[in-house]
C-alpha cells in the first residue's frame, strides 16, 4: 500500500479511478488498484470509452459476435459499455459491501447527445440502470438546466445517480436541489432512501483553463498579473463545498437524514494539470476534506502516490481566500458566469465529440467484421 494514497484515504478522501478498460479489467489492473491504491471507486465517460475501443483488440471478438447477431451500432455500444461497467461492478462489489454503498461505485453515461433532452435522459438512465443490473452501477446524468429534473426523475426511481459536467456554483445549488426533491419523491415512492446515492462531479481544472485564458488575453490591468493565474479552480471548488455544507442542514434535511437519506458527496472531477508549469498534484492534495470523492486519471494517480504532500483539510479554512481570489478575478474583468456557460457548452460538445467517434469506430469494426 502507497503511504501518500493511504494518507488520503485517511484524510477522509474517497479515491476513484477516472478511467475504465476491458484491458484494466482482463489484466487484473482494476482489481490490483483496489488492492495496492487505495481505489475505491470507478467513473467513465464517453471519451473514456472511446479511448478504450480505438485501442487494441479485446473488443474484436465481441465484435464479430454482434455484427453476426445483426446488432446495430446503437446495439453494440450498449451492449460493450455495459458489459465493462458490469465487469468493473464485480471488482468493486467487495468495497461496496464494506462500506455499506458508499464507495466501491462504477458510473456510467447517458448518451451525451441527451445532455439537453430531459424526457430521454430520464429514459435511457433506467434502460443503462436495467441493463448494467448490479447495485453498485451509478448513472451519470449532466448537471444542465434540462438534467436537473431528470436527476430528480431518476433517482425518484430509486436509482443512484453521478452528476457530472458541474462548474459554477449557481449551477450545483440547483444540482442539490434536484437531489433532495428527488429523494424526497423516492420517499414517496416508497424507495428506502439508504440504498440511494449519489455524487456531484465538480470539474476542476478545466476552470482554470478558461480562466487562464481569458486572464492572458488581457491587455494591461489587473488581468496581467500572474498571481491570479492557476488558482480559480481550487477556489471554486472550495466555495461549491462550503455550499455543499451550508445546503445539507436544516429541517428539510434533517426529515430525510431521519428515513436513512445520505449526503450527495462532493466529487472533484477534471483534476489531471492541463498546465504542465502547475504543480500535477494540485487538485488532489489542495482539495482535501472529508466526505469528499476525488476521480483521477492513473497519470495524476500515479503522481500523488510519488510526490502528493497531504496536509490535511485543505477546504474549510480556506473559505474567505476562496472568496477573496474570485472577487480579485471578478475585478480583472474575468466574467463568472460566462466562463461557467462556456464550461457547459464546452463539456457537452467534447463528450458528444467523443461519443460520436466511439460510434463511428464501432460501425467501421461492425461493418468489417461482416464483411
Amino acid at each position: 500500500m502507497n503511504d501518500r494514497l493511504k494518507a488520503l484515504a485517511d484524510a477522509g478522501v474517497s479515491i476513484w479511478l477516472d478511467d475504465l478498460s476491458r484491458e484494466r479489467l482482463e489484466t487484473g489492473n482494476l482489481a490490483d488498484l483496489v488492492q495496492n491504491r487505495h481505489v475505491v471507486g470507478v467513473t467513465s465517460n464517453p471519451a473514456i470509452f472511446q479511448s478504450a475501443l480505438a485501442k487494441g483488440e479485446r473488443y474484436d471478438a465481441q465484435v464479430r459476435e454482434l455484427a453476426a447477431q445483426g446488432a446495430d451500432v446503437d446495439k453494440a455500444t450498449l451492449v460493450i459499455t455495459t458489459d465493462d461497467v458490469r465487469e468493473a461492478c464485480k471488482v468493486m462489489r467487495p468495497v461496496f459491501d464494506a462500506t455499506d454503498g458508499v464507495d466501491g461505485r462504477v458510473s456510467i453515461e447517458v448518451s451525451p447527445g441527451l445532455a439537453h433532452d430531459t424526457g430521454e435522459t430520464v429514459t435511457e438512465a433506467a434502460i443503462l440502470h436495467k441493463t448494467v443490473g448490479e447495485p453498485n452501477v451509478m448513472i451519470k446524468i449532466p448537471g444542465t438546466k434540462e438534467g436537473w429534473p431528470a436527476i430528480t426523475e431518476t433517482l425518484a426511481a430509486g436509482i443512484s445517480v453521478n452528476v457530472t459536467l458541474i462548474f459554477g456554483l449557481e449551477q450545483y445549488r440547483n444540482v442539490m436541489e434536484a437531489y433532495v426533491t428527488g429523494l424526497e419523491r423516492a420517499s414517496d415512492n416508497g424507495h428506502d432512501l439508504s440504498g440511494i446515492h449519489s455524487v456531484a462531479s465538480f470539474f476542476v481544472s478545466r476552470v482554470d483553463s478558461e480562466i487562464d485564458k481569458r486572464l492572458e488575453a488581457t491587455t494591461g490591468g489587473p488581468g496581467t498579473d500572474p498571481a491570479l493565474r492557476g488558482k480559480a479552480g481550487v477556489a471554486n471548488a472550495r466555495l461549491a463545498f462550503q455550499m455543499y455544507e451550508d445546503f445539507f442542514q436544516g429541517e428539510r434535511w434533517a426529515a430525510l437524514e431521519a428515513k436513512g437519506a445520505r449526503k450527495q458527496r462532493p466529487l472533484w472531477a477534471s483534476t489531471g494539470v492541463k498546465n504542465p508549469d502547475y504543480d500535477d498534484t494540485m487538485y488532489v492534495v489542495d482539495l482535501v476534506a472529508t466526505d469528499t470523492v476525488n476521480t483521477m486519471p492513473e497519470k495524476t494517480l500515479d503522481a500523488v502516490a510519488d510526490h502528493g504532500e497531504v496536509r490535511g483539510d485543505r477546504i474549510r479554512s480556506f473559505y474567505d481566500d476562496a472568496a477573496a481570489h474570485m472577487q480579485a478575478l471578478a475585478d480583472a474583468g474575468i466574467d463568472y458566469d460566462d466562463v461557467i456557460k462556456a464550461l457547459i457548452k464546452e463539456g457537452v460538445d467534447k463528450f458528444v465529440v467523443a461519443w460520436d467517434e466511439l460510434q463511428e469506430t464501432l460501425a467501421a469494426s461492425l461493418e468489417a467484421a461482416r464483411a
